[in-house]
């Protein structure tokens, strides 16, 4: 592979190409916050958290880094004003839905949220779902609904197997705990393989 260098944070680094803006930074220990990636998962980029901001010829734009690939000559800041702006309403957000993540908020300086949500605790980063499928290669939990009704839910067909208990890696993946505290073994939302398939599921 070719060798690209960047910039990051007024530091140049040299990366290879195919690599994301968040392995890299990462890779020189450039810390940038995230609740959806893992290491042995495709990039995802549900929380939005990684958010940075490039500039190429001049131009500037925020962008995910954690899908974001390197390109020769970038400038990547992971910390302006506009950057900390939108990671601040991004965890307003999953706060009103998850209060449990309030320590992680307070880093950012975010205290309780202007916004009013169900307490699901879930914050839809897709972990659970994305470990099962791509890791465990048990599609046992999967993403159900459509827009506000997106929810988790278990396949009651492989959980009655007795696949979910027998393996609980997803559990400590969770960054709300929601799992670990609301399973017990069969679902927080059981659902069938018809369901999935026929893409009639709605809560």
């Amino acid at each position: 592979m070719s060798k690209i260098r960047l910039n990051i944070d007024g530091r140049e680094i040299e990366a290879e190409e195919g690599q994301t803006l968040l392995e890299v930074a990462r890779s020189a220990d450039i810390d940038i916050p995230t609740l959806c990636h893992h290491e042995k998962l495709a990039p995802f980029g549900a929380c939005r958290l990684c958010t940075v901001e490039i500039e190429r010829r001049g131009r500037s734009r925020l962008v995910t880094s954690c899908v974001y690939q390197v390109e020769d000559g970038l400038i990547v800041k992971t910390g302006t004003p506009r950057v900390t702006k939108i990671r601040k309403m991004l965890l307003e957000l999953m706060l009103a839905s998850a209060p449990v993540l309030s320590e992680t908020a307070a880093r950012f300086g975010v205290e309780r949220p202007r916004f009013i949500s169900e307490k699901t605790q879930c914050i839809l980063c897709g972990l659970c779902a994305r470990y099962c499928a791509e890791v465990k290669g048990a599609n046992a939990i999967t993403f159900v609904g459509r827009g506000t009704e997106r929810r988790i839910a278990f396949i009651d067909e492989i959980v009655s197997r007795g696949v979910c208990m027998d393996c609980r890696e997803c559990w400590g993946l969770c960054p709300t705990g929601k799992i670990a505290r609301e399973t017990d073994g069969a679902s927080f939302e059981g659902i069938t393989v018809d369901d999935v398939l026929a893409g009639s599921y709605s809560k």
